[in-house]
């Protein structure tokens, strides 16, 4: 496929796109005059993804929680030299994350950027997993979730999540658990690399003040050319009910202040594409117009001294879940749990104004144009929706089409009592 070219006048960007003869896709956007360089390397796999039919097989096979992020941490792995500090001599800083839904690693950069991005695809095509380097990692990764499950913050979020979902694995803690990481094996490794690290389902980003050309010649030279080709990567999910699992969760653990978490579930997962992101914008318009900063009702509790700032909301959706999230610490959650409980029974166009929705839009529009001036934003704002269905390039357009009226249409669809949940740290006394 020759090279492709997005333009968008509005925002005055272009995005440049060519499928390698792998089946990778490559997207570049230039930044004239920018000295730092950004790539990211994602692959549509997540934490969830534990149920599947591997590559060359077909029976369907569940894998470990966690194996994912144990995947991540296998990378970086090489029976010679540290990738860090390949990449440190390089001039670069490298690193990587997991999420529900994918995986990706990354560097930036201001001198050198052929080379790391060279090296980028070298460490992340080229898997070393052994019986020895495995077994000693699940040691580090235990070390890691017995971490995060002693941190009040992690844990009343995860609780939060296991108080919405009954079967969803979206409950699960990404990094899985103790017990679950005893069970992977070199062998589980390579199939989940095998099924998920193939071309087919990855994609590159790359922004900066770069040629596309070089970057071409360098992705063509670099990567593997062994990978079967794959068609569909078949994933299973159990069936969720829409129902939530329980409506409160609370536990008590060493913090100076109660946390809370307050969880609406989204029963309306089956939109494809744009329309999906276009409720995850409106979703969140609608949490920023009710308890945003600016809002009346956080400003009424902040008063009362029933919120501090750590008070925010946000909603995140995709294929198979969504939820909004209410989250902060408070002297009394179940106060301000009753509160919201209250404000959504009230009538929707007396608490979302015009005016208000107007203004947010605006602001909204305006944050994401002042993020075109970070190649940071940039590249993680097109990774996050890449897979979703969306391009940047057309990520104001998507803005601009809401409506008020898709405002109190989707109020009424998702805040309502019966998807609601509460989940509360308490100080240890």
């Amino acid at each position: 496929m020759d090279i492709r070219i997005y333009e968008n006048e509005k925002i005055k960007e272009k995005l440049f796109y060519k499928e390698m003869e792998s089946g990778l896709k490559v997207y570049f956007m230039p930044k004239e005059g920018y000295t730092k360089q950004y790539a990211i390397f994602a692959t549509d796999y997540g934490s969830i993804d534990n149920k599947f039919i591997p590559v060359g097989e077909k029976d369907i096979i569940e894998v470990p929680e966690g194996i994912a992020h144990f995947l991540e941490h296998k990378l970086f792995e090489e029976p010679e030299e540290n990738i860090f500090d390949k990449f440190s001599r390089l001039g670069a800083n490298v690193n990587a994350y997991t999420n529900f839904t994918q995986t990706a690693y990354l560097f930036s950069s201001t001198e050198n950027f052929y080379e790391n991005l060279a090296l980028l695809i070298e460490f992340v095509q080229h898997p070393y997993f052994t019986d020895e380097n495995v077994e000693k990692e699940k040691g580090i990764i235990a070390q890691e979730i017995n971490m995060y499950r002693d941190n009040p913050n992690w844990r009343v979020f995860f609780n939060c999540l296991s108080a919405m979902y009954n079967e969803h694995p979206v409950k699960i803690d990404i990094a899985g658990t103790v017990e679950s990481i005893q069970r992977i094996d070199e062998e589980l490794l390579y199939k989940c690399y095998n099924t998920f690290y193939n071309p087919t389902n990855m994609v590159m980003f790359i922004v900066g003040d770069l040629s596309f050309d070089e970057i071409l010649k360098v992705v063509d030279k670099s990567e593997r050319k062994d990978y079967k080709e794959v068609e569909k990567i078949n994933r299973f999910f159990p069936e969720e009910p829409n129902k939530v699992k329980e409506k409160f969760i609370e536990e008590s653990m060493m913090t100076s202040a109660p946390l809370f978490y307050i969880g609406f579930k989204d029963i309306d997962c089956k939109l494809e594409n744009k329309e999906r992101i276009k409720k995850d914008f409106i979703t969140n318009f609608i949490l920023d117009m009710l308890f945003g900063s600016s809002s009346v009702f956080y400003n009424t509790l902040y008063e009362e001294g029933l919120v501090d700032n750590s008070f925010g909301a946000y909603y995140t959706g995709k294929k198979s879940y969504g939820h909004s999230l209410i989250t902060g610490e408070s002297k009394a959650p179940k106060e301000v749990y009753n509160r919201i409980v209250s404000l959504i029974e009230k009538e929707e166009t007396s608490i979302l104004l015009e005016d208000d929705f107007n203004r947010i839009k605006k602001k909204s529009m305006g944050e994401f144009l002042m993020g075109l001036n970070s190649v940071e934003f940039i590249a993680n704002t097109f990774i996050s929706s890449y897979f979703d269905g969306l391009l940047l390039i057309d990520y104001l357009d998507i803005l601009e089409s809401i409506t008020y009226d898709d405002i109190i249409k989707r109020f009424n669809s998702h805040f309502v009592k019966d998807n609601i949940v509460l989940s509360i740290i308490n100080p240890l006394r």
